[in-house]
């Protein structure tokens, strides 16, 4: 995987938290444990957003949807 270099600013208080995890190995650096931290909050927003999309689904009409594409199927083989 291709890295970027960024410069950020942290709270103190969590440089001192994120440094005494990476003396515990807990992460192999403050670089990985941020990248982890960062992937981590990404993908829980792709969640949510997915999440609050098929919200705005219409329950009845993907139902009603889904018996017409069985319906289709089932007249394509009639041995069933």
């Amino acid at each position: 995987m291709s890295t970027t270099k960024i410069a950020i600013s942290i709270d103190k208080k969590l440089v001192r938290k994120l440094d005494r995890m990476v003396r515990n190995s807990i992460f192999p650096s403050r670089s990985r444990a941020i990248q982890e931290a960062v992937e981590e909050k990404i993908i829980r927003i792709d969640k949510n957003r997915l999440a609050r999309e098929c919200a705005k689904l219409d329950p009845i009409f993907e139902k009603h949807l889904a018996e017409e594409g069985i319906s289709q199927d089932l007249e394509k083989w009639p041995e069933y």
